[in-house]
């Protein structure tokens, strides 16, 4: 089936990109081809996207055969653009008009679902922060950020990059940074290089078992504070920082950046354990 060019499509809803929603276009299609065929095989189940804007990934998503393809999109400009795909795909596309940090994914059709998108910069670590929590539900994701933000996601330890949402993502996921995207190929440019990343939830008999708010907890103290010592840092997580690093076999004098993602979940661990035994007020 032959689509109208993505700039004509653009110009006859007056899709110009915001902003206030963190839009920035992806237009060539060799780039959305890329990205799609990184996804793996999208032929059962369902695929995920996420802020498709005018739909260049989205064709793409198609054309490498999603046979389920639900786009989940706040601008209404946006959800009339990939309206008029689904209505050209019939029973391929569903369109979801709402924003994505409200919706559960488990809901979004019949397993394995993936996330395969060009992700809003400016709510980006937010969505992603939430997805982990939903990995149960997930097979992959294949997800477009700035390339500092993968940075991050695949810093190790003792390194400037390494922090939050390092432990976080490696905690709940194998990251793979897969390749880089020059401003240039997106309209408006934005000011930094993107990047796709593929993340794929630790499998549940490899992922150590978490209470992941308890880890965003420890972990949001000790790098609320990453230059103190654990001993100060983590008081905002433990009414005894001391004793919970002893526990946990932690020097007191040790710094966020110097633990492994293992050591968080330990005290994660030890912080879902003390909230047990507490007694209730």
């Amino acid at each position: 089936m032959t689509l109208p060019p993505l700039r004509e499509v653009i110009a006859r809803h007056g899709l110009a990109a915001r902003k206030s929603l963190g839009q920035h276009f992806l237009l060539d299609l060799n780039l959305t081809d890329r990205i799609a065929r990184a996804a793996g095989d999208l032929s059962a189940g369902t695929t995920i996207e996420v802020g498709p804007g005018p739909g260049g990934l989205t064709r793409s998503l198609i054309r490498q055969g999603a046979a389920r393809l639900v786009c989940i999109e706040r601008d209404a400009r946006a959800v009339a653009v990939i309206g008029e795909l689904a209505a050209a795909f019939p029973g391929r596309i569903e369109v979801i008009e709402a924003d994505a940090l409200t919706i559960d994914l488990a809901t979004l059709g019949p397993a394995p679902r993936r996330i395969v998108a060009n992700l809003p910069y400016n709510i980006s670590t937010a969505l992603l922060t939430r997805w982990l929590h939903a990995a149960p539900a997930l097979e992959s994701m294949t997800l477009m950020f700035q390339k500092e933000v993968v940075d991050r996601l695949i810093a190790p330890p003792r390194t400037k990059d390494y922090g939050r949402l390092s432990v976080l993502t490696q905690v709940v996921c194998a990251v793979t940074r897969l390749f880089d995207i020059a401003p240039s190929a997106f309209v408006p440019p934005p000011r930094v290089v993107s990047t796709v990343a593929r993340l794929v939830p630790h499998a549940p008999a490899a992922a150590p078992a978490v209470d992941l708010h308890a880890l965003e907890a420890v972990t949001a103290a000790a790098f609320g504070q990453r230059r103190k010592m654990l001993r100060t840092s983590l008081r905002a997580a433990f009414p005894t920082p001391e004793a919970a690093l002893a526990a946990c076999g932690i020097p007191p004098t040790a710094r966020a950046e110097d633990l492994e993602p293992s050591q968080f979940v330990a005290l994660a661990s030890h912080k879902r354990l003390q909230s047990n035994v507490l007694p209730k007020k």
